[in-house]
Order: structure tokens, then sequence, then C-alpha cells
């Protein structure tokens, strides 16, 4: 990448920092439980080849659900690890990520941050609650005792960080559509928070960028219906026509 400039941010440490209270202040009132507060990097003036920085950036960290995307001047390049939703047959699963740990080229300390990962009442204590949210989404349009949690605070592993992930699972209501299913449960709420509206009003209201693609998802419909789609997390969004990056 050439850039003219550097890498700037929305928000400066001190404005990060004063809007981070404010989700805390509505934490402590209790109007929300958690939220996924983020902020936007980019820069401007970026000559870069997109194709061969999705090849780099996939092979740093290899992950399950990487995506190239060209839509006409707007190039996406995602190494995210995290699955939106799946539908297979009658069939839904979610994924939800929340927990994260460093890796360790030596055994013994790869496999103790796995195990601190795992037992962290932090990491743990987000994970439910996300957990709780997508059963709570995945039940408006579930056939009755069909939502099972299949795993929680599943520990796996990547090349570059530990990812606590719990599965979802859910038996969907006959002839319900995509766009019915993606009502349902769109945005994932390890994006959000819970109780999701609240934390999603909350976001608008503090966040200094339009998440846009951010956050979103990207996948496929097949001809029967099924379908597949990430996270859009680290990931890089490159405007060809005014060479803007943001990430």
């Amino acid at each position: 990448m050439q850039s003219g400039k550097f890498i700037l941010a929305q928000d400066s440490k001190s404005v990060y920092l004063n809007k981070a209270q404010k989700f805390l202040d509505h934490i402590h009132r209790g109007d929300i439980y958690e939220a996924n507060f983020c902020t936007e990097f980019y820069a401007e003036n970026v000559s870069l080849d997109s194709l061969k920085a999705f090849k780099e950036l996939n092979e740093i960290s290899e992950p399950p659900f990487a995506v190239y995307a060209r839509l006409n001047s707007f190039h996406v390049m995602s190494a995210s690890p995290e699955r939106y939703l799946k539908k297979q047959g009658s069939q839904l699963i979610s994924q939800p990520i929340k927990g994260t740990a460093k890796r360790s080229l030596h055994l013994i300390e790869d496999e103790t941050l796995k195990s601190k990962l795992f037992n962290d009442p932090k990491e743990r204590s987000e994970n439910v609650m996300i957990v709780d949210l997508v059963r709570n989404d995945l039940s408006r349009i579930a056939q009755k005792g069909s939502v099972i949690v299949n795993e929680l605070y599943g520990i796996y592993s990547f090349k570059q960080v530990h990812q606590m992930i719990s599965t979802i699972t859910a038996t969907v209501k006959p002839d319900l559509s995509f766009i019915d299913i993606l009502k349902a449960t769109f945005p994932m709420g390890s994006m959000t928070g819970a109780p999701k509206i609240s934390a999603m009003k909350i976001i608008e209201n503090n966040e200094s960028f339009k998440r846009g693609l951010y956050s979103g998802a990207i996948g496929y419909i097949k001809p029967d219906g099924d379908f597949d789609f990430n996270v859009v997390i680290r990931s890089i969004l490159y405007n060809t026509e005014d060479q803007s990056l943001f990430f």
C-alpha cells in the first residue's frame, strides 16, 4: 500500500474514552448489559492492489469466513473468523464470537492461555449474554422447542488468536423466506450488544461514523434457499474511485 497520508482515527483518544464512559454509564443505569462500541480508522490517497492485500491478510490468519468482493468501485477484503448465520435444510446455525486471547509459540503457555480464556468470568459473561440474545432472535422464527445451545464457551484456535465461540441451532418454521429469517436475526448480536435494540440506539447516538458494510454480513444463497453468511469484521474497505481506505 502506498499512501500520501497517515492512517487516521475518527476519534481522538480522549473523545473515544469519553464515549466509552457514556456506554459504562448506560450499563450502570441498566439500559444495556453490554455493547459493541467501535471507532473507524481511515487513510486517503491510497494506491492498493486489493486482491494482493486480501491474499496477504488471509495468509496471516487463515480465517474460516474470509471474503473478497468487488462491487464496482468498492473492494472488500475480509479476514472474518465469525459466522453470522447458516441455513442447511430446515436447520439454522449461528456461531457468535465473544472472547479472545493471544497465542504463544510455546505449547504449554499456549494451552495455559486457552484455559485462562475458557475460565475468564468476563469473557464468559459477555459470551453467554450474546448466546441468550441469539436464542431469543431464533425463537421468533423457530419451531417450538427447537432452539438448542449445542456448544457454550467453545475455544477455537486460529493462527494468531484463540476465540471463544458458542454454537446455537434451531429448526426454522416452514415457509419462511430468507428475508423473514434476516429480519428476525440481523444485525448479529455480537456486533450490537444486549438488549439488542437499546444497544443499537446507544451505538447510533455515540459512534462517530456510520458502519455501512462493517459489522454487516457477506455470504451466498443457494438456489434451494440454503445460505451461509459471515460477520464483516477484521476487514478492509477500499474505494478505488476516491482512493480511500477504511478499517
